[in-house]
């Protein structure tokens, strides 16, 4: 076993109907992780997470929770087997379940600050297409143009926003629907090798969502984030986030802001590089495998992989 592990969280989009069902029937600590956050927000979440189809999980209001306990019930089911971890990040919404890891948040806040982002979010993410005659506002990854470009188009573009650098080969667009439609006939102009339309509810971590961070921002005005105890990096910063108060701020400014999720990689890799990498796991903690294909874009992957875990089978043979 490794001496140290690194948790990474996916976000929104890595959703699907059944996750981690296999996982709470194999570990009693993790279905008690989904009784509780039921208790928690009064919600059927064996329900939610086990019964819905697709396009219901899709939802804000919906995908939020549902995958913020899926990792948090990984999380328990990786305890019983004495896997916790020494550093710990998370992608967009992952960034939640990555603050209760490192004692950011207790295990109730973080369960109803997630409810409430999903609902803001969900709400703002509705009036937005309200007002775009119906046609839903979201986000576009286009794959095989360098970031820069894809950063040049959007801002030539009314309401689209580069909001996720996720690798040197995809970089992932936020905006209107009509802006989207733009932005992929511009990247294949360009030369893209595809941009895809995501799962997501909306143009998320950009200036589209300060309607739903102004809300936010009141909903969590009297929970106390906690000084991390592990090594935290940051969405916003795409840096180490060393305290309680920088970790509430940028809860906030995550909405608005787009996810450094290149710059966050790059310093997970150089702490465990100062250690050896020899000595570090690295685990991707919740449905998907979306980071771990990310990773796998950088240099450091030759070093060390990212292994995804959301299954009893993936959590035993660790």
């Amino acid at each position: 076993m490794a001496e140290k592990y690194a948790f990474l969280f996916p976000g929104q989009g890595a959703q699907a109907p059944g996750m981690v069902k296999d996982v709470a029937e194999s570990f009693s600590s993790a279905k008690k992780v989904i009784d509780d956050v039921s208790s928690i927000i009064n919600l059927d979440m064996a329900k939610l997470l086990w019964e819905s189809d697709a396009a219901e999980l899709s939802r804000s209001d919906n995908s939020q929770i549902a995958i913020t306990a899926a990792s948090l019930a990984l999380m328990a089911a990786l305890k019983d087997k004495n896997i916790e971890p020494s550093a710990a990040m998370g992608f967009s919404l992952g960034e939640f379940p990555a603050l209760y890891a490192a004692g950011v948040l207790s295990f109730e806040d973080v369960v109803k600050v997630v409810r409430q982002r999903g609902l803001i979010m969900q709400k703002v993410c509705e009036e937005i297409a309200a007002k775009n005659e119906g046609h839903a506002p979201g986000m576009t990854a286009v794959l095989g143009l360098p970031p820069e470009k894809v950063k040049e188009i959007a801002s030539g573009i009314k309401d689209a926003y580069a909001a996720n650098m996720n690798s040197v080969k995809q970089t992932v667009v936020s905006g209107t629907f009509d802006a989207l439609a733009a932005v992929e006939k511009a990247a294949s102009e360009a030369g893209a090798r595809r941009a895809v339309r995501l799962k997501v509810a909306g143009p998320f971590h950009s200036p589209l969502m300060q309607d739903a961070a102004v809300e936010f921002e009141k909903a969590i005005a009297d929970v106390n984030f906690n000084d991390p105890k592990i090594k935290l990096f940051s969405n916003v910063t795409g840096k180490e986030c060393v305290s309680g108060e920088e970790a509430k701020k940028s809860a906030v400014l995550h909405l608005t802001n787009p996810v450094l999720w290149t710059d966050e990689e790059d310093c997970l890799a150089s702490v465990m590089k100062a250690d050896g990498f020899d000595k570090w796991a690295a685990l991707e903690v919740g449905p998907g495998k979306v980071l771990s294909g990310l990773w796998g874009n950088t240099d450091y992957n030759a070093s060390i992989a990212v292994l995804p875990v959301n299954t009893t089978e993936s959590v035993n043979n660790l």
